[in-house]
């Protein structure tokens, strides 16, 4: 396994790391004994670095990893969790004020079975009414908990690059790291365009879903997965091309993701073993002559227009919905 500093925090985190979203029915149903094989095989292949919340299963997630990681040495892994994002509910899904923050952190420790996090992440605040909220409310209850022992580092995690981006530059508050997700990937890989401002502000890149949440493997994404039709299209052509050449698109993406420059982790969402062996294999091996081939055929075929993206999509129907209850 290789491993990256995240940024100024000290932490040495491992290259490939697991999130905590296919511990819940997200990507299929929740099996807890699947979920903490996977833990226990993840630390075999040298994973040191998890992440969870709340949002992943409503806490089935977080209380996963308690489970999971009762007896390992504290000092042997890092675990990052989450606030802001929580119920499944519309009216109760995002909660960014001070008073629900606080108690979500005490929540995450008692489900982690843990005194601290060594990160605590504002989830998804591109979905926040306005940002004063998060400068005023959310990052000082944050840094609280940090000064109180209960985290080590605050993060920021969110699909928008350029709202983590002015966070950055308008918080008082130090932030030590940002989860990005489904934006270095074969479609879109703007994430290139920030990772040296996040550098030069000692800030630890993260990155998430190089399948980009399932829609670059052959099996295809969930129904909830908001990329276009369009975009879907153009993905589904790419998987059924890597299915005439008996190649998974999944190792090709995950291939391109993994040799991406000034990332300092990539967080993989695994559904069970194979998928997490396979990962490594990538990794340490990189892909066959064959694959390689494929790999150049994908991107000259299919994603050699642009980027494809699903900016603005989640967060209008979030608030479109909100204004009709």
């Amino acid at each position: 396994m290789k491993f990256n500093k995240l940024g100024n925090t000290g932490m040495e985190v491992s290259h490939v790391s697991m999130g905590g979203a296919a511990f819940a029915n997200i990507y299929g149903s929740y099996e807890e004994e699947r979920c903490l094989e996977l833990i226990r095989e993840a630390l075999k292949y040298g994973v040191n670095y998890f992440e969870t919340g709340p949002w992943y299963g409503q806490g089935s997630s977080e209380r996963t990893y308690g489970k999971g990681l009762t007896g390992v040495p504290r000092d042997s892994y890092y675990i990052a969790s989450k606030v802001g994002r929580y119920e499944l509910n519309l009216t109760k899904m995002f909660d960014f004020s001070a008073e629900k923050t606080a108690a979500a952190v005490d929540n995450t420790l008692d489900l982690l079975c843990l005194d601290y996090v060594d990160i605590i992440q504002v989830h998804d605040f591109s979905f926040a009414p306005d940002m004063s909220i998060i400068l005023k409310e959310t990052l000082p209850t944050l840094e609280k908990a940090v000064k109180d022992g209960k985290a080590r580092f605050i993060g920021l995690a969110d699909y928008d690059l350029d709202i983590m981006k002015e966070t950055i530059e308008e918080s008082d508050i130090k932030i030590s790291s940002v989860l990005s997700f489904a934006k270095s990937t074969l479609h879109d890989n703007r994430l290139q365009n920030y990772t040296k401002f996040f550098k030069s502000h000692g800030v630890g890149v993260i990155n998430a879903a190089a399948t980009s949440m399932g829609l670059l493997c052959n099996k295809g994404p969930q129904p909830w997965h908001p990329a276009s039709d369009d975009i879907k299209a153009i993905c589904k052509k790419a998987s059924d091309y890597c299915k005439s050449k008996n190649v998974e698109l999944a190792r090709l993406a995950t291939w391109f993701t993994l040799n991406q420059p000034d990332i300092d982790t990539n967080m993989c969402g695994f559904f069970n073993i194979e998928q997490l062996k396979d990962t490594i294999d990538v990794l340490e091996k990189g892909l066959t002559e064959h694959e390689q081939q494929v790999l150049r055929d994908v991107q000259l075929k299919y994603f050699d227009r642009g980027t494809l993206h699903w900016d603005d999509v989640e967060s209008a129907l979030y608030k479109s919905k909100i204004q009709n209850i």
